[in-house]
């Protein structure tokens, strides 16, 4: 049986190995292409960071699987899985703003037990393997704890669809005077690992993939925070709601009534 605290080990090796050429080229590599919609990027330095962080996973571990954003997939033999975003919030990294990061989780069995998610920009490294807590650059890190509606600091999404925008923001209308304000990062991932050190209270969002979520959900389990669906369900990512327990309900049950999971 791999241990937790091993992958996790390792994966912050890979990600601090990567993190440095990934700073450098932020704010300097323009879009090589798009994916879902014309506002979903991608870049060359996509490409590069996974091919980087998979050959580095795999020399280390072979027998290991592969589920990464720029379509690398490998089933594996040894009941271990990497979920890999190599740059997530390729936007703000286009654009050379802070917020995008180098996201690395592992699964044992179908089970998340490893979150790294590295910020190049900053330097900040959000660590957590199942059983062992959650850190930042070392030190302990816990959720919030907000428990008034009214005083919460929540961040969200939007998706790359005209549609699916449009519907979010008649939802943000409905939550933004129940809240203390709303924070759009431009990156789940460093949204969930802010969620998890208690610089913001909640994250919810609609439309993420696995590797959008898969290190941010150890992250915040192991710094005392819920992560699901609005039925508090574990979720594939359809729609997702990160909060402290004390805060979760309230938040859910507004996120409900204004049908935020359909918009």
């Amino acid at each position: 049986m791999a241990d937790p605290t091993t992958l996790r080990d390792l994966a912050l090796e890979v990600a601090r190995a990567v993190a440095p050429e990934i700073r450098r080229l932020a704010g300097g590599t323009p879009p090589d292409g798009t994916k879902s919609s014309a506002t979903d990027l991608v870049t060359v330095a996509d490409r590069w960071s996974e091919q980087q962080i998979v050959t580095r996973l795999l020399d280390a571990r072979p027998d290991d699987g592969i589920l990464a954003e720029e379509e690398t997939s490998l089933a594996g033999t040894s009941g271990v899985r990497w979920i890999i975003d190599p740059i997530d919030g390729t936007t703000n990294f286009v654009y050379g703003l802070a917020g995008y990061s180098i996201s690395i989780g592992a699964e044992i069995d179908g089970e998340p037990v490893v979150g790294v998610i590295l910020d190049p920009a900053l330097g900040n490294e959000f660590v957590a393997a199942l059983g062992a807590g959650a850190t930042c650059n070392g030190t302990p890190i816990r959720v919030s704890g907000q428990s008034d509606l009214a005083q919460a600091l929540v961040a969200t999404g939007f998706g790359y669809q005209a549609d699916r925008r449009r519907n979010q923001a008649v939802v943000l209308v409905e939550v933004l005077p129940r809240i203390r304000d709303i924070r759009r990062g431009g990156g789940a991932a460093m949204d969930l690992a802010n969620v998890a050190a208690g610089r913001l209270d909640a994250y919810f969002e609609r439309g993420l993939s696995p590797w959008d979520l898969a290190a941010g959900t150890v992250l915040v389990r192991e710094a005392g925070g819920t992560i699901g669906d609005l039925d508090g369900n574990p979720t594939d990512g359809d729609f997702v709601l990160a909060a402290p327990p004390e805060l979760r309900d309230a938040l859910a049950e507004l996120l409900r009534s204004v049908r935020a999971d359909q918009a």
